[in-house]
């Protein structure tokens, strides 16, 4: 038998209320490898393995790890915007330090594009220096972007699907609020996440497949002007009185005073001016063709960490794929990313499988051409064929106590840290100019 060699799991980017399912299914797999000894939860993702922070979730209670299922976002574990670039050699070297130092052998990195890029710098490290380590990613992202044009290497991310259903639900109190208000405020425009891709505004067709709203969606991958914009509001209040628009965040309408995080994306959250705000500013200037003015609502953070309206789907899928990181690593099939698969046919059915981490590494999938509708301002009946299935058919059921949610409260049960106090070198130097 192999030897027994320690497991770290980590987090990276921005959490879904999915992703604690994932990790859950990370932590009971590894129960049933006889090589795998101790589970760690790195604190605050790749800044957690260089800091020596190592959190003992295989000394945590079977409670306190099955509620994962029902505990959103990253408070568990905690998630970082810290990635490992070609430049940082001591970060490098500090990540060997502390894996032999805690004889880790399996490195499982739950997160986006960029996450499975450290893990792909990570197993490729492993290799060159000859060490006993597995490397595997774990897909999570909201944004549904890893990937393939043709979907072959992943059919979808865990995460999108609940974050798409928030958004048919979102949408369908926006045309209750919209078909009540019109009077005085005929136009409601919505923004969405997703940077330059366009599967999350994608999803409010889902919540009037028959197309009975007047509703205009607005993704980032079909630009146009914002007077092309008010020209097809404008049309839609001459046609119903009334106008509910769904904008991604990404959605070009010139500067509006943007933040960059540190993997160099769009923090538009924090940017200094809404593109929802931009569109509603302009409609109003312009003037509609309705008595009354637009307004806007912008949510935050609540688009991927609502538990309440988590895809069922997406939380057992999320926690295939938990279990599948654990299989490739502990069957010596690291520098992987666990992936699911859609089987053809008329039934739902999926098989999860691997991609290598080389190819989906900072991969990035826009929303397919052909699922854009001909005006540019809706999506097709084809897209909503491959929404459906994920969507599920039913809200969770969330444990409660008091009238409160039960979350998973981990203990401080932390590893003895063995080696010195380290900043992470990012932290404390800038790149090297060129």
């Amino acid at each position: 038998m192999a030897r027994r060699k320690n497991l770290v799991v980590a987090q990276s980017g921005g959490p879904t209320c999915v992703i604690n399912s994932s990790l859950r299914g990370v932590v009971e797999a590894a129960r049933e490898f006889d090589n795998i000894g101790t589970v760690y939860g790195a604190a605050h993702g790749i800044e957690g393995v260089l800091k020596e922070e190592l959190l003992d979730l295989s000394a945590q209670s079977e409670e306190e790890i099955a509620l994962l299922r029902y505990t959103p976002v990253a408070g568990s574990i905690g998630t970082c915007r810290y990635k490992l670039k070609s430049w940082q050699d001591e970060d490098f070297e500090r990540v060997v330090e502390v894996f032999k130092a805690h004889d880790v052998g399996y490195f499982l990195y739950n997160g986006g594009n960029d996450s499975m890029d450290t893990a792909d710098k990570i197993a490729r490290l492993a290799r060159q220096r000859g060490l006993d380590l597995q490397a595997v990613g774990v897909p999570k992202t909201i944004d549904n972007d890893i990937g393939d044009a043709e979907f072959q290497l992943i059919d979808h991310t865990p995460g999108y699907a609940s974050t798409a259903k928030y958004w048919s639900h979102m949408v369908q109190y926006a045309e209750e609020e919209n078909r009540g208000s019109s009077p005085a405020d005929p136009v409601l425009v919505l923004q969405a996440m997703g940077r330059k891709i366009g599967f999350i505004p994608a999803a409010a067709r889902f919540a009037d497949p028959k197309r009975e709203t007047p509703l205009l969606i607005y993704l980032a991958e079909s630009p146009r002007t914002l007077a092309e914009m008010a020209d097809q509001v404008n049309e839609k209040l001459r046609e119903a009185g009334r106008c509910v628009v769904v904008v991604s965040e990404g959605f070009d309408v010139g500067d509006v005073g943007a933040v960059k995080d540190s993997f160099g994306h769009t923090n538009f959250g924090a940017s200094k001016v809404t593109v929802a705000q931009t569109v509603v500013n302009y409609l109003n200037s312009v003037g509609l063709a309705a008595k009354g003015a637009a307004r806007c609502n912008v949510p935050g953070t609540d688009q991927r960490g609502s538990i309440g309206y988590a895809s069922t789907v997406d939380l057992d899928e999320a926690y295939r794929l938990g279990q599948k990181a654990v299989e490739l690593a502990a069957t010596g099939q690291g520098g992987y990313m666990s992936t699911i698969l859609r089987d053809p046919g008329l039934v739902y059915s999926v098989r999860y499988d691997k991609a290598p981490l080389s190819e989906v590494a900072n991969s990035e999938r826009v929303f397919p051409a052909e699922w854009i509708a001909p005006n540019g301002a809706d999506v097709t009946d084809d897209f909503l064929k491959y929404l459906k299935p994920l969507i599920g058919e039913d809200m969770p059921s969330l444990p409660m106590e008091n009238g409160r949610q039960r979350l998973t409260r981990f203990a401080p049960l932390f590893a003895t840290q063995t080696l010195p106090a380290y900043v992470p070198q990012a932290d404390r130097q800038s790149a090297p100019t060129k």
